[in-house]
């Protein structure tokens, strides 16, 4: 996308709206901070790499021994040096472990360019069951689909797959987010004008076959098969013997059915001719958001690692984040001295224009209506801070600025005096705000999600273009304490009506047990292994993934009109 003009008044400079910091490097809370987050990303990194062996040397030799790359070499062959930008590498993770596994959900899908220009790359990883279709791999390549739809990202696919799993066939069959719903995306984007590339360069078999053939253009490599059923199925069928290569090759595909328009004889002649005819697509409409030339923030990303903590008891300030995230780190913050523990503001990141909408951590002093003073908990969702922010989000709407979120949420606020005050309303206002929102949504999970909070800061229900999260991310109704302290109570009520009386190590056991389990599930490698989450990110690359995704959101220039129906006031 092309950037607009730009003025020296433009240029960053120390104005009065420059976050600075007040994070003093060596102080010992922020060396253990750095200590904690590093030692928790590397143990990501390492989980990452074990991920992205697929299915083991073995099957990567097998691979090879066809005459086939892998699923990653063939994308690094096709895309720009560099320029591969990863989604979903956890899908299933800690899944379908009775079947041994399948890393990345056998099916690897990312962002990356062209030429320059940016496609979404849907890759089959045969080295994983072959490439089949295990229920998490149809939601995997849905959920691309769908991104590329939003945004209008031209599709690539990268074609090598025996079809469903069919020990698990009626999870990836039938229903609205299955294996048939890839097909109606296909005919979908094709109608949206979305571009879409296949290449078969290896299994292509049964209801697969459809994907490919409803795709703009259609390439196949020598020793490849694209058939309905295989020559085993078609002998049982209907009693007729055929080679693979006479029932379903590239040489009859290219030459008697006229299915495919270019045959190659391996991957990398394949590839590259790929990269040939994207080179030559001609340029759509430009999408409305602003950008200018990036500036990098005025303080070091890596300080991010010292400035996170986790610890309730010790809030850190969330402004010190964006300044390690927005453009020259400035920030035109909105209602500064009102709902202090929302944070709402105008910068840029990469370039791009952006309303930030962020959870603040730090404690703030309130005055309420009748003049009555009181102290706001970080991180939660007050009255004043749920109005101020569906204000914000309908004013970025109205001047078509895209809206970024920041998590760290406890929840809404409750009791006598939040319920008087229009809690629940003042939500509403927020939820419908967010809701109706028709700029690009980009969520990024910091610390906690929790609950109603979870919704109002645009969770994966709202539609976010884009959601990311860091390592530190928990993602639930509520805190693990908060939810084993409850389940525990009632498991031991249900007890006590039995005639059964706990001890207190045992009430302390079993609130451990509870714990354990509901902790696991607020992972955020839980959550990315069911695809709630786009892609784990490193804290310091923050600014990175949010211009990767909105670069994504300016390949779409439409922008319906703005309504939010009925607001409670």
């Amino acid at each position: 996308m092309a950037e607009r003009s730009e003025t020296l008044q433009d240029q960053p400079s120390k104005a009065s709206n420059v976050l600075t910091t007040k994070i003093d490097p060596t102080s010992a809370r922020y060396e253990a901070n750095m200590r904690f987050l590093a030692d928790l990303m590397s143990q990501v990194r390492n989980e990452g790499e074990k991920i992205c062996e697929g299915g083991g040397a073995k099957a990567i030799e097998n691979q090879h021994a066809k005459g086939r790359l892998t699923a990653r070499e063939r994308i690094d062959l096709l895309v720009d040096p560099k320029t591969f930008f990863e989604l979903g590498v956890y899908a299933a993770y800690g899944m379908y472990e009775e079947w041994g596994g399948a890393p990345a959900a056998g099916v690897i899908t990312g962002l990356a360019r062209i030429h320059t220009r940016m496609v979404m790359i849907i890759a089959n990883d045969a080295t994983v069951k072959a490439g089949a279709f295990f229920p998490m791999t149809s939601k995997k390549v849905i959920r691309a689909q769908n991104i590329a739809i939003e945004n209008r990202i031209p599709t690539i696919y990268l074609v090598d797959s025996a079809g469903v799993f069919l020990p698990l066939q009626e999870d990836v069959f039938p229903d609205t987010d299955d294996f048939g719903r890839v097909f109606r995306n296909n005919a979908v984007m094709s109608a949206l004008g979305i571009p879409q590339t296949a290449a078969i360069m290896g299994m292509c078999v049964a209801g697969g076959g459809y994907l490919p053939v409803m795709c703009d253009h259609v390439l196949m490599t020598d020793g490849s098969g694209l058939f309905l059923a295989g020559p085993a199925l078609v002998q049982a069928a209907i009693g007729q013997k055929v080679s693979a290569e006479d029932l379903g090759g590239a040489a009859m595909h290219a030459g008697i059915s006229g299915t495919v328009d270019f045959r190659e004889a391996d991957d990398p002649a394949c590839l590259a001719r790929i990269r040939s005819i994207v080179e030559k697509w001609g340029y759509r409409r430009q999408s409305p958001w602003d950008r200018k030339k990036p500036f990098e923030p005025t303080l070091a990303a890596e300080e991010i690692y010292g400035i996170y903590d986790s610890s309730p008891g010790r809030p850190y300030d969330m402004k010190e984040i964006l300044a390690r995230v927005l453009d020259g780190s400035r920030f035109d913050e909105y209602k500064p001295e009102y709902g202090k523990t929302l944070i709402c503001g105008y910068g840029r990141i990469g370039g791009f224009a952006v309303g930030i909408v962020a959870n603040q951590k730090l404690h703030a002093n309130q005055v309420d209506h009748e003049g009555h003073k009181r102290i706001e908990f970080g991180g939660v969702i007050y009255t004043e801070s749920a109005e101020k922010a569906a204000r914000f989000i309908m004013d970025c709407n109205q001047n078509l600025i895209p809206l970024v979120f920041f998590h760290d949420v406890n929840g809404f606020m409750v009791g006598r005096d939040a319920e008087w005050s229009g809690i629940i309303k003042a939500g509403a206002k927020m939820v419908n705000a967010v809701s109706n929102s028709v700029v690009p949504k980009i969520t990024v999970i910091v610390g906690g999600s929790f609950g109603a909070g979870h919704y109002a800061m645009c969770g994966k229900a709202f539609d976010p273009r884009f959601v990311f999260a860091w390592p530190t991310a928990r993602y639930a109704v509520m805190s693990g304490d908060s939810a084993a302290g409850t389940l525990v109570e009632i498991k031991v009520k249900q007890l006590e009506r039995s005639g059964t009386k706990l001890s207190e190590e045992d009430k302390k056991e079993l609130y451990e047990s509870v714990k354990r389990s509901y902790d696991e599930q607020t992972d955020p490698r839980y959550g990315a292994a069911r695809l709630w989450i786009d892609k784990i990110i490193d804290p310091i690359e923050t600014r990175d993934a949010i211009t990767q995704a909105l670069e994504a959101a300016a390949l779409n220039p439409d922008v319906p009109e703005f309504k939010v129906g009925v607001l409670q006031t």
